[in-house]
């Protein structure tokens, strides 16, 4: 991400942090030095299927919400939903709703950026002036 800083790079699925477990390290760690390259942004997707997938509540994925916000910022974030993987742990509804709910309580601008104003942005400049990785 360094050696391309002016391309952009999508992290899916959180990283895939292991909610199941409750385990917060060395993934916090982790995510925290992946967001100080400013080309990083972060998909919140694919959550439910880290968590226990008959038993999972919003409050076992809520801390690894915080850290994502925590890192990223409001303008690095992007919701998703991981369809139709994320059915064998839940509807897509329920996807969406987690990160709706969890994000419900921040003004509508952040709400707004990473219910989809973030990947708009993201999709539309990405890769920028040619280059891959």
């Amino acid at each position: 991400m360094g050696r391309f800083p002016r391309q952009r790079f999508a992290l899916d699925h959180l990283a895939k942090p292991l909610i199941k477990t409750g385990t917060l390290q060395p993934w916090d760690a982790d995510i925290r030095k992946l967001a100080q390259f400013p080309n990083v942004f972060c998909k919140l997707s694919g959550l439910i299927t880290e968590a226990d997938w008959k038993t999972w509540k919003p409050e076992h994925i809520a801390p690894y919400l915080d850290v994502a916000l925590e890192c990223f910022g409001p303008d690095r974030l992007m919701i998703g939903s991981d369809w139709p993987v994320c059915t064998v742990a839940g509807s897509y509804a329920q996807v969406m709703n987690l990160v709706l709910d969890s994000f419900s309580k921040y003004p509508e601008d952040l709400r707004n950026a990473v219910l989809g104003g973030n990947a708009e942005k993201f999709w539309r400049l990405a890769p920028v002036s040619g280059e891959f990785c």
